[in-house]
């Protein structure tokens, strides 16, 4: 799977959930099981244009059409250095398009537990998959 001409590293990244979104940065975390554990995560620095559900399944990403790049340019008056959009099922009869224009991407690979009490989640690291957890502190 390919997101703006960078790789997901191999695996399930079937299920998919926002874990942080504010004005610094979108992070959408992926895995086969959100409940226990997640994969890799994409991290968007500093979203100018965010147009997607807080989880959704199976998207298919793609270049952004002729009229999503006229949207953004008219939105935020110019063009962002990175755009993505995809369709995906976000749980209603038909998928949604979603749209996301931001200053940067970088893709973490790895494996992060996630643990029911934790209010804060570690952020993957660059280490061999499935690689332990990061320390939580």
């Amino acid at each position: 799977m390919e997101i703006a001409g960078r790789r997901l590293p191999e695996g399930s990244w079937g299920d998919w959930e926002v874990i942080v979104r504010d004005g610094r940065q979108l992070r959408p975390a992926a895995g086969y099981d959100l409940t226990h554990h997640h994969g890799p995560e994409v991290v968007f620095t500093a979203p100018a244009f965010v147009s997607c559900p807080s989880a959704f399944q199976a998207p298919v990403f793609r270049e952004p059409a002729a009229e999503e790049t006229a949207r953004l340019r008219r939105t935020l008056g110019g063009t962002a250095p990175v755009v993505v959009a995809f369709e995906a099922d976000a749980g209603g009869t038909e998928p949604v398009s979603c749209l996301i224009a931001a200053e940067g991407l970088d893709i973490l690979p790895g494996l992060v537990q996630r643990h029911p009490r934790a209010h804060v989640r570690a952020a993957p690291g660059l280490r061999a998959w499935p690689g332990p957890p990061l320390p939580t502190d």
